[in-house]
């Protein structure tokens, strides 16, 4: 049961990352054009905005590989490990990484938000640095409960 249940995690891991892809591909080279129109005096503005949302999807696909990875020490019962802890930190950095970074875009969501007179523009831009600092919350609490766990583990075995 425990084999079936991670190869849907897994293959679930897996299709959360084909739609970023998609993301990068066609909608980033879109925002940086509709950057440009609303600062046409920082036509930098195009390499700033490619930059910030190219470089959120590499910290994006190094969490899912660590996700991958806590994944295959679940099936080698190696859940309870250091390693496992280590990927759920590094789970965490990736996510507060995404979040402060997509913060940074957030001036340009007002930006359109002004342009288009339509203010809910600003809240799909707080959607994904909201979702990513709860991940990190998330992963710091379970890294937290599998540090305990691996300390009363230990302890256990020290007494035996």
């Amino acid at each position: 049961m425990k084999k079936v249940t991670t190869l849907f995690l897994k293959i679930a891991v897996i299709f959360l990352g084909v739609p970023v892809l998609a993301l990068c591909i066609f909608l980033v080279p879109e925002l940086s054009e509709i950057a440009v129109e609303l600062l046409p005096d920082f036509t930098q503005i195009k390499y700033l905005v490619s930059i910030i949302f190219y470089g959120s999807a590499i910290p994006f696909y190094f969490a899912l590989y660590q996700a991958f990875k806590l994944l295959r020490y679940i099936d080698k019962n190696k859940a309870f490990s250091q390693s496992s802890v280590q990927a759920l930190k590094k789970i965490k950095i990736c996510a507060i990484t995404i979040s402060v970074l997509h913060v940074l875009v957030l001036p340009l969501f007002y930006l359109f938000a002004e342009i288009d007179d339509a203010p809910g523009v600003i809240f799909v831009g707080l959607i994904v640095p909201f979702a990513s600092m709860v991940i990190a919350v998330f992963a710091a609490v379970l890294q937290k409960l599998l540090q305990e766990a691996i300390d009363i583990k230990s302890e256990n075995d020290l007494t035996v």
